[in-house]
């Protein structure tokens, strides 16, 4: 571009407008970018060592708290050609354990399981079931259903149910 200004008399504008550039690479002078970012790169080195497992996340917010108005783009592209960037570490698999094996009732009214179960409407509205269930078999000793299932209402209907199935497993202790 000089050499278009001062041998042949071009204005600045002329010459960047014949060699389709911007002209503020005229009026901005060129820096290194190393220079430039001299003192990203000191903190971001001080809080590297000081703090070893932090992510580039991490360290651009403690550099904030400490005052530094930089942008994120900035420290992002100097953390990066620092080669500071970390992989991301794979999740942690528990080892895979045997399963107990689930006990098979001999009999009925050994074991029973509860379970919640909700459901809708076509109307919008919902309702929850409770249900009471002889795992010897699979018989529904108890169904509760309502909008709202409290304690206080499902407690005595657990303990009769199980007191019918106890009944009826046992015919000898009847008056």
């Amino acid at each position: 571009m000089r050499n278009l200004t001062e041998e042949h008399r071009l204005s600045v504008r002329a010459a960047y407008q014949c060699t389709s550039l911007s002209r503020a690479a005229w009026y901005k002078p060129v820096t290194d970018l190393r220079e430039r970012d001299q003192t990203v790169i000191g903190a971001l080195f001080e809080l590297a060592e000081s703090k070893q497992g932090l992510g580039f996340w991490k360290l651009f917010r403690r550099l904030r708290r400490q005052g530094q108005g930089w942008n994120h783009n900035r420290v992002y592209r100097v953390y990066c050609r620092l080669c500071l960037n970390q992989r991301r570490r794979a999740k942690r698999r528990l080892p895979q354990s045997d399963p107990w094996p689930l006990f098979v009732p001999a009999q009925p009214n050994q074991v029973s399981s509860a379970d919640f179960m909700s459901g809708g409407l076509y109307s919008g509205l919902r309702f929850r079931t409770f249900n009471l269930l002889d795992d010897f078999n699979r018989e529904a000793l108890a169904i509760a259903k309502d909008m709202s299932l409290s304690s206080r209402r499902l407690v005595p209907r657990v303990r009769a149910a199980k007191g019918r199935a106890w009944a009826a497993a046992h015919p000898e202790n009847r008056k």
